[in-house]
């Protein structure tokens, strides 16, 4: 027999390829990239730019303003032009006014120096003065006690003798003295001189009003552009959230003008009865300096108070004009702002302090100015636009997480205690079933969903669990009620009472038959997920508050193995829970069979919260019943308390 020749050669495996690490993608280091080149082109050209954010912050102040004049049927240049105009007629009066202050404070500076002197003198003689003498005595003397310690010997004296200077030879020349004269200088010079210091913030003055104008006209121009670059695949949507951001930005920026300008005219006129001289002067700083967050306000007031110690002899000035500031800041800060816009800004303390270092770093003390009406643009922005949402992110008082991403995240962390903490705060405006519902079970979901894809160890399952029961045990003694708020007096505090939701109103336990009310009658059954257990203890919670006996049995008591030695008790009702993934409603009508031939008589309920397949579920166990949540679970169990008894009580399995 011949040998097959042309046989195919035997197939050599290719050796196992290791796949490289994963580099770092560009989607990182293009934004970290385009970020630096953006904050050193904003340091390097600040002397452009500052103007530019100064026009563009102005013109949401005087948009309003324009508006109006366009809804008086003017036109568009003489609204624009007018209302520039007016507001260059204010700057150069604000201007002119400072000017002539500062110039008559100077002026007025000799004569508070004797003042200084008597005051200095007087500290001098004080308690504290004579106790920091005597320490810096005593430091004085421990450092020369160590100086002569460390000092060498001094070295022989020299031998006094007659001290001779060396004769100038006579054919020297005598020195001839130069006197050095600098020529005046000429008009141009002069002029020169005296303009210098004011000609950049001329210039600076002079780009924000052109820059204005221009801004002011080509409003909806500069409008569809920020379109396009925000997006134009949803025009409707991108030119809402424009809208809305520009008319809040100019809300809140012609709220706080006005806020601070009353603020500083207070000041003003508070300084003005107090006798501290310049009062126009130190309102008009007051006013400026209360856009700087937090501390604006009380570092307007050091000036004044050094002042008034200059003035005034004794004390009495100094004390009227701290109390005069220790009383309006936190009076206009707590509650006129409330009242006026609330907490509107949308910053977070720490991002107000954080934008405050970054643009005083970057422009000085006009970007110490412009912090805040600065991050309130980025955050506005980053609300509105999809591309710029982490500006919200970072710098918004949001917060960060839901408060289902929160809980899930505090037990995951394995931190109870911080869960309920968030647990009280939800729960002051919410009822019991309502936050087991919208937040613990759909935390529950996303652990069930990261145990389906094997990123959770036994360690972390075993914290859940033990975190959900330690929470549900610390919620066991509140009622499941919608809180509402608390009244004035007994009679409203009873109004408030009768206005709580209806559906969360605990009834009394003399509503519930006695077969009901005893311990068992209702087993809230777990299934096999590792967190059904905890929510067969909240739903078996919920219907003790209602005056139901419950028990809760895990899924070993009634496994296959254990069925025929689970004792029911007197049950009344069965209700399974399960927070089913994949894979579970199989598991659960082998269960539910098990159940049906140890207990014939006793209906039962499935609660199949969070199926990843609805439809499926409910194919795959038949139901009479659909239950969308824990209070309907609640509802349905209620129902079969109060219903009349059938002849052959049916199985009910309910989904949802």
């Amino acid at each position: 027999m011949a040998t097959k020749t042309d046989d195919p050669p035997i197939p050599v495996p290719s050796p196992t390829r290791i796949a490289a690490a994963e580099t770092p993608k560009s989607a990182l280091v293009s934004p970290v990239l385009v970020s630096a080149i953006i904050i050193a082109a904003l340091y390097v050209g600040r002397e452009i730019f500052i103007p530019i954010v100064i026009a563009v912050l102005l013109s949401f102040v005087l948009g309003p303003l324009v508006a109006l004049l366009r809804r008086w049927h003017l036109p568009r240049v003489v609204a624009v032009g007018s209302a520039v105009v007016f507001t260059l007629g204010i700057v150069a009066a604000l201007a002119t006014l400072i000017g002539v202050q500062v110039a008559g404070l100077v002026g007025d500076a000799p004569r508070y120096r004797s003042t200084i002197e008597r005051k200095i003198e007087g500290l001098r003689d004080s308690p504290v003065a004579h106790l920091t003498d005597y320490v810096a005595n005593i430091g004085r003397a421990i450092h020369d006690a160590g100086n002569t310690e460390k000092a060498p010997k001094p070295a022989a004296e020299a031998k006094p003798g007659p001290e001779t200077k060396p004769a100038r030879p006579a054919s020297e020349p005598a020195p001839v003295l130069v006197e050095m004269r600098q020529t005046p200088p000429g008009p141009l010079e002069t002029a020169s001189t005296l303009l210098s210091p004011v000609m950049q913030p001329l210039a600076t003055t002079g780009i924000v009003f052109v820059v204005l104008l221009f801004v002011l006209m080509q409003r909806e121009d500069l409008r569809d552009r920020m379109i396009r670059l925000a997006g134009s695949s949803d025009l409707h949507r991108t030119t809402v959230a424009m809208d809305d951001a520009a008319r809040r930005l100019s809300r809140y920026f012609v709220v706080q003008l006005a806020l601070n300008t009353a603020f500083g005219l207070v000041v003003g006129i508070g300084l003005y009865v107090i006798g501290v001289p310049n009062p126009v002067l130190w309102g008009i700083v007051s006013a400026m300096m209360r856009f700087v967050p937090y501390i604006g306000a009380f570092l307007s007031a050091l000036l004044p108070l050094l002042l008034a110690a200059a003035v005034d002899p004794g004390w009495d000035m100094v004390i009227a004009t701290a109390i005069l500031f220790l009383v309006l800041e936190p009076l206009t800060g707590q509650i006129v702002e409330p009242m006026l816009y609330g907490h509107s800004t949308g910053l977070s303390p720490f991002a107000v302090l954080i934008s405050a270092l970054f643009w005083t770093w970057l422009w000085g003390p006009v970007g110490l100015l412009l912090s805040t009406p600065l991050t309130v643009c980025l955050v506005v922005l980053g609300r509105h636009i999809d591309k710029l949402e982490f500006l919200d992110v970072l710098f918004g008082n949001r917060a960060a997480l839901t408060p289902v991403e929160n809980f899930y995240q505090r037990i995951l962390a394995d931190d109870p205690e911080e869960a309920q903490e968030h647990a009280e705060l939800i729960l002051q405006t919410c009822s019991l079933s309502a936050y087991y519902d919208d937040v613990v079970l759909k935390g529950l979901e996303l652990a069930a969903r990261d145990a389906a894809r094997g990123v959770l160890t036994l360690e972390q399952k075993t914290d859940i669990r033990a975190s959900v029961s330690e929470l549900v045990d610390a919620l066991a003694e509140r009622d499941d009620r919608v809180p509402v708020a608390p009244a004035a007096d007994a009679d409203d505090g009873a109004k408030g009472d009768a206005k709580a939701d209806p559906e969360a109103a605990q009834p009394s336990r003399e509503e519930i038959p006695p077969a009901w009310s005893r311990e068992g009658a209702v087993l809230c059954v777990a299934g096999r997920g590792f967190i059904d257990t905890p929510a067969a203890a909240i739903l078996a919670q919920l219907l003790a508050k209602r005056g139901l006996g419950t028990r809760i049995v895990p899924f070993g008591d009634v496994s296959r193995a254990k069925i025929a030695d689970f004792d029911p008790g007197e049950a009344q009702m069965t209700c399974i829970v399960s927070l089913a993934i994949s894979g579970e409603p199989g598991h659960l009508r082998r269960l539910v069979d098990r159940l049906r031939r140890r207990m014939p008589d006793v209906p039962i309920v499935v609660g199949l919260w969070q199926a990843d397949d609805d439809a499926a579920g409910r194919g795959s166990i038949p139901a009479a019943e659909h239950v969308s949540s824990l209070a309907s679970a609640v509802d349905t169990v209620l129902a079969h308390v109060h219903a009349e008894p059938e002849p052959s009580p049916m199985p009910v399995a309910a989904q949802a």
